[in-house]
Parts: C-alpha cells; structure tokens; sequence
C-alpha cells in the first residue's frame, strides 16, 4: 500500500472513530479490502458506514451457521444469538437422516430453515415472511447452496397460509416493543425492516398469533423452535402454554440470555 492510500485509510478510520463506529479501524481495513483500488468505491463506503449503515449490509452478505447468505433491505441481518436455535434442534434431534419436514416462520434470509436444512440431509421446508422482498431473497440463498429442491417459500400472513403438519416448526419472529426500536442501535433501528423487528406493543404481538398455528401445525412428536428477546422467556412461555404447548426447554446464547423456547404438543408432558 502507497504511502498516500496509508493516509486515507487512517482519515478513513478516523472518520469512524468520530462518527461513533466501533472497532472504526478494523472497519476501515475491511472496506479497504472490499473496495480495492477503487477510491471512490471506498470513499462511498465509509460514507454509508459513517452514516452506521452494517458492514454486512455494505457487503450485502451475512455469515449464518457457516453459511454465506445474501442480505437485502426487506431482511434482518441475521444474528449469531439466532444459531442458538439451530443448536437447540441438532441437540434433540440426534437422527441426522431424519426425514423432516420444516416450517420457518418470518424467515427473512432463509437463515434458520437453510442452516437446519444443511444438518438434515433429507429435511424438506417452507419458508414464510410477510415481506415479498424477503422471500426473493430465500430463494436467491436456497439456489446458492443447492436447496431448493427441498426448500419452498411463501409470502404471506402466516394465519392465512394453509401448512401441512410439521414435525419442526422454526420462529424468528419480531420481538421489539414498538415504543423502544428508535432507541436501537442505529445500525438495526435504520436498516432493518421494521416489520421484522415491531413485535408490538410489548413485543409479544407475533407471539400470541404464531401460538395457535403451532399448536394446530405441530405433529404430536414435533418440536418447536421459538426465539426469544431478552426477559421474554416467561411470558412467551405463558402465552404458549394457554393455547395447548407445553415448554420442553430453555437455550441461552452466548450471553447468558434466555435465547430458545423449546415446545412440544401439551399431550406429551414435560
């Protein structure tokens, strides 16, 4: 590197560093890298990043469970506190040959349905997400890693789809109260989709109206992943248990939170 492209990427870096961004310098590194000699392909990046636009969203891929996923703005950029689900599943489900079938509610990139698709090599699924946007972009991610002859996707209300019985049912589902996602982090508050992140007043709007679906969707031997924001485990429990669930356990992420809901058919017990 010239000494001149040395001092735009330390004006770059310090450009972050002011505009709040953390690990500013290694940022730079990396729009750097993903720019090349272009300068003014660089300048516009740190532009957006300055402005906390997501390095993953700049790049416009996001690592999941080992996969490369494509992003777009009618999809969450998945987090890795998402994975604690797919760990849940693997972690009940030890039958890697299992024939499987899967549905993912609000699934965005496709995240949690390709990653457990990729573990079960004879698991079918159906994708749904309210956002038309979202489902391009599943399909786009399940020609990637060669799935879609297993994956299916719909846009749509999920109360109004009419699903086959599942043995595996995935939720990412939004979880935010309304009232508290301006005060997000700018980088999820400004880019990711609203409908992806309202979860309503309280946050458990989506969870009160996927918690009949499950119970009338879920095989009586199935399982059901739910994810879940901090401090919701109880009441996402209650809700769950009043339409006919029972709670079969609880994963934390990395973090030490309540992440995963595990639920089974009321009529199978603890």
């Amino acid at each position: 590197m010239t000494i001149a492209a040395e001092d735009r990427l330390a004006e770059a870096g310090r450009r972050l560093v002011a505009a709040g961004v953390a690990n500013a310098r290694r940022e730079a590194r990396l729009l750097r890298a993903l720019a090349g000699d272009d300068e003014t392909r660089f300048a516009d990046y740190i532009g957006r990043r300055a402005a906390h636009e997501p390095y993953s969203r700049i790049l416009g891929a996001r690592e999941f469970w080992s996969l490369d996923l494509a992003l777009s703005p009618d999809t969450l950029d998945p987090r890795p506190d998402s994975e604690t689900l797919i760990e849940a599943a693997v972690a009940l489900l030890p039958d890697r040959a299992a024939s499987l079938e899967v549905v993912d509610f609000g699934t965005g990139t496709g995240a949690l349905l390709l990653a457990l698709l990729t573990e079960y090599r004879h698991a079918t699924g159906v994708g749904i997400d309210v956002l038309p946007g979202a489902i391009d972009t599943a399909r786009r991610n399940a020609t990637r890693l060669d799935l879609t002859a297993r994956t299916h996707f719909m846009a749509g209300d999920w109360a109004e789809i009419n699903l086959s019985p599942a043995d595996v049912i995935l939720a990412n589902p939004p979880y935010i109260p309304g009232g508290e996602i301006a005060a997000l982090p700018p980088e999820v508050a400004r880019f990711d989709p609203r409908r992806a992140l309202d979860g309503g007043a309280d946050g458990l709007a989506a969870y009160r109206a996927l918690a009949p679906i499950v119970r009338r969707v879920l095989r009586p031997h199935g399982w059901a992943f739910f994810e879940l924001g901090a401090g919701q485990s109880e009441s996402v429990a209650s809700i769950m248990v009043e339409s006919g669930l029972c709670v079969a356990g609880r994963r934390r992420d990395l973090a030490g939170h309540e992440r995963c809901l595990v639920l089974r058919q009321a009529e199978l017990g603890r």
